[in-house]
């Protein structure tokens, strides 16, 4: 997870809280943008849209993660040079799993994470 977000239960989410990502339904609807600022009726309309968990923005009180170790991350890097042994990093055509990678790599190194 990164510095930026934290996926919660819809019991522990509060009005104001503002969503990290677009908010979607069952069948991959929009229902609330990214960005959006959530109210009372919004929360409370969430599980009738099969919603038990919403990712929302983290305050700015929450610590931010620690990096990881050298060694740790030298063991992530291995196991990411498996995960993506079919993957040329010059291919430019391959541009999905490029950017895969790089999330992949981010997340694991504690770092946060563009979208």
């Amino acid at each position: 997870m990164s510095a930026a977000y934290q996926h919660l239960a819809l019991a522990d989410v509060e009005p104001g809280m503002v969503l990290s990502d677009e908010l979607l339904d069952r069948q991959g609807q929009v229902l609330l943008p990214k960005g959006a600022i959530l109210t009372d009726r919004t929360i409370a309309l969430l599980p009738s849209h099969g919603i038990d968990a919403v990712p929302v923005l983290r305050s700015g009180g929450a610590a931010p993660a620690q990096p990881r170790s050298a060694p740790d991350l030298a063991a992530s890097g291995k196991r990411l040079a498996i995960l993506f042994r079919k993957h040329q990093p010059d291919d430019t055509h391959d541009w999905a799993t490029s950017a895969l990678r790089r999330y992949v790599e981010d997340y694991r190194a504690a770092r946060e994470v563009a979208l």
